[in-house]
């Protein structure tokens, strides 16, 4: 998950704000919603309402608390079943969540991970073929790199012994104490994609020799995929600080989160060969050669990890933010400003997954260092959403 480290860039790990409206059925303080919760300066608004563009205000109720005691959890992914994997950064180590019950069960630690700074085990992802091969794929940092590895995974096995070696399908992404990416999901497509970081050294997001700064797009052995802008590189978008958030839309259309530095966080919709302008241009630059976010947030209100796509909106985790944000979406932007809830109620959020329906799993950040933990955390909650 080799970097000049920019220490000033720590301040963007910190947490997110409850958004307002938010009925929380159990939160961790009784930080009461903001009676006006600001929208994202400069969010993009030109596109007219289609048909089919979702209510300019949507809803979040927290419907339960499935697993509460994780430490630092990071990726999550849901096994075919539904139950559901988290990954916790600083152990190395993945868990089995019973998606009704809670029950949490340790299937094993990935091994190779040397957690630091902001690195570590990082994001999960189920295989499509995952029926056949049993395989489950990990993002995460090396003493040397940042990597992303598939490994076994046999339910017979004891528990706690349950994961094979692992089998490197991706090496040499930069690493560094801060901006390591670590975001992997599969498309529509089949495809393996990884959001990565410039590891604070900012250059790196405009070289294209380097995997730093970039989202990549392999098949799942982790070779250039069909398609990519270039036949022989795993590179598809290049231009970015720090991608955690990955997602795509009813119409297969794929967007991603990235934090900025000190003014602008980042909604994207990403495009084959996009330049998102990172270290050039923060925000909206409107400068030829580089593609502008859909919407954009001041840091302190966002500071973006996971997202996820349900009910025709993208909804956003923030760290430093403390808040989920819905995006409703008509075609390729925003239909209205971009609404928060859960400001505050239960401090950094970290990543967002849908799980068909009105349904999302959010999983909170507390225990990443940058947070103040309370009794319980971190959790993953169960969310109805409109």
């Amino acid at each position: 998950m080799t970097a000049v480290l920019a220490a000033a860039a720590l301040v963007l790990a910190a947490g997110c704000s409850p958004g307002a409206g938010a009925p929380a059925a159990d939160g961790k303080s009784a930080a009461a919603p903001s009676s006006a919760p600001s929208a994202p300066s400069g969010a993009a608004t030109s596109a007219a309402p289609s048909p089919s563009a979702p209510p300019a205000k949507g809803s979040v109720k927290v419907a339960s608390t499935l697993a509460q005691g994780l430490k630092s959890p990071w990726g999550l992914a849901a096994l075919p079943d539904g139950d559901l994997l988290v990954s916790s950064r600083d152990e190395g180590t993945i868990t089995r969540i019973d998606a009704e019950s809670g029950e949490q069960t340790p299937i094993g630690s990935v091994p190779g991970v040397a957690p630091g700074g902001e690195g570590g085990l990082m994001g999960l992802a189920v295989s499509p073929s995952y029926a056949s091969d049993r395989l489950v794929y990990a993002y995460f940092t090396t003493e040397s790199d940042n990597r992303i590895a598939r490994l076994l995974y046999d339910e017979r096995k004891p528990a706690g012994q349950q994961l094979g070696a692992p089998d490197t399908v991706l090496r040499g992404i930069p690493k560094g104490t801060i901006h390591n990416g670590g975001r992997i999901a599969f498309g529509p497509d089949r495809m393996l994609y990884a959001g990565t970081g410039e590891t604070g050294e900012t250059g790196l997001a405009q070289d294209k020799t380097s995997l730093a700064g970039k989202i990549l797009r392999m098949t799942p052995d982790g070779q250039p995929a069909d398609g990519n802008p270039s036949a022989d590189s795993v590179v598809y978008s290049s231009g970015h600080r720090n991608v955690q958030g990955l997602a795509w839309d009813s119409e297969k259309r794929l967007w991603a989160a990235e934090f900025g530095q000190d003014t602008w966080d980042e909604l994207n919709l990403v495009e084959p060969g996009g330049n998102y302008g990172w270290p050039e241009v923060e925000g909206k630059g409107g400068r030829a050669g580089f593609v502008d976010p859909v919407a954009q947030w001041k840091t302190d209100d966002s500071s973006p990890s996971g997202i996820a796509y349900a009910r025709g909106s993208i909804w956003m985790a923030g760290l430093k933010g403390e808040r989920l944000w819905r995006v409703p979406l008509a075609g390729e932007a925003p239909s209205a400003q971009p609404q928060p809830f859960l400001e505050g109620t239960y401090g950094r959020l970290r990543t967002v997954l849908a799980a068909g329906g009105n349904t999302l799993w959010l999983v909170t950040g507390e225990t990443d260092g940058r947070g103040t933990p309370e009794a319980g955390d971190d959790r993953i909650l169960r969310l109805e959403v409109s």
